[in-house]
């Protein structure tokens, strides 16, 4: 018999009714509240209030009329651990205090330490509302494309809404890439960066909602450039880019949006056009309800002027994000030697 295979990454697959979200019976629920401020930032609370009535419902949370916000995925955490089967070692690095932005890094087996590797920037996907670069399925994910691209990667944990709300998490994820940037004189505070490092040879990924913020990325050093970092390539894992039910969640995380036609959301031609990296892959699965989105990008891509190349691969049968549930499966390790190659011949 056929071994039933739910995804963990259900963002925006199927479409939840108001007020009866579909949500797997391990979810754990996490309760915050809105301060009494402009900006709404929640904090932590425990208890909820009684009589307390929804006033909005999406697919990864809920929020009441008090401003408390309940959110139906708990985000484990584990250290960083160096890996005796593939010799990745990984260590944390403050990016900075104030935001809190801070960054997984994974260094494979230096067997020249004369050779510089390139770099891999990954941003984590997760309805832009959960998920962390320090959860057992990121880590696990991440250091497998450090070991098989043999690059040092760099996974951002950027703050997360609606406690923190859109664009924190476009502005963390560009902060960090200038942090990468910063060690380009061989001087930064991460010593695996100046060491090891080819800034000829940066790359920006990410999965689903990072892959969102990846775009957002290659366009943004397509604008304003990155002083002494070539950005060669971008890789798109299933990306959400609008044009689904799941909208509106995205427009209650950015208070300060253009609606359905901002660019975040819905990339613009000029931004498709001045991408700043030589070549994109972009990966879309056949039973994603984002299929849809992530072949009409391509197709925006190649029409918008951009000079680069784009190439697209479509994951047969499968559903959204699949390859986080087991790195072992046969087409999760073909998804990830793809992305590897595709690294590796920059």
């Amino acid at each position: 018999m056929q071994s039933l295979r739910l995804p963990l990454f259900h963002f925006l697959h199927r479409t939840t009714s108001p007020l009866k979200p579909t949500r797997p019976f391990f979810q754990i629920r996490l309760h915050t509240r809105f301060q009494a401020s402009s900006n709404h930032h929640p904090s932590q609370t425990t208890q909820p209030i009684k009589n307390d009535t929804v006033t909005h419902e999406f697919r990864f949370f809920r929020v009441y009329e008090s401003g408390r916000v309940e959110k139906f995925h708990q985000t484990h955490k584990i250290p960083p651990s160096d890996d005796p089967i593939t010799g990745v070692r990984s260590k944390d690095v403050v990016i900075s205090s104030e935001p809190a932005i801070s960054a997984r890094i994974f260094l494979p087996l230096i067997r020249d330490p004369t050779r510089k590797l390139p770099i891999l920037f990954h941003v984590h996907g997760g309805g832009f509302s959960f998920e962390s670069a320090f959860s057992p399925h990121i880590h696990n994910y991440v250091r497998t494309l450090s070991s098989e691209a043999d690059v040092i990667a760099v996974s951002v944990e950027y703050r997360l809404a609606p406690e923190h709300p859109i664009p924190a998490c476009y502005d963390d994820s560009w902060a960090a890439l200038n942090w990468v940037a910063s060690h380009i004189s061989g001087n930064g505070p991460e010593p695996w960066l100046n060491d090891y490092a080819d800034f000829d040879r940066v790359s920006v990924a990410g999965d689903s909602a990072g892959g969102n913020i990846s775009h957002y990325l290659a366009a943004r050093v397509g604008l304003l450039g990155l002083p002494g970092v070539k950005l060669v390539g971008a890789v798109l894992v299933h990306p959400y880019f609008g044009g689904t039910d799941d909208d509106a969640m995205w427009l209650y995380m950015c208070r300060d949006n253009n609606g359905l036609q901002d660019r975040r959301l819905r990339p613009s031609v000029e931004d498709l056009r001045r991408l700043g990296c030589e070549r994109v892959l972009v990966f879309v699965a056949e039973k994603d309800h984002l299929n849809g989105v992530g072949k009409n990008y391509v197709e925006e891509l190649k029409k918008s002027g951009w000079k680069g190349s784009v190439e697209i691969v479509e994951n047969e049968g499968e559903d959204h994000c699949f390859h986080l549930e087991d790195l072992n499966y046969e087409k999760a390790v073909a998804l990830i030697r793809r992305f590897a190659s595709f690294i590796k011949h920059q």
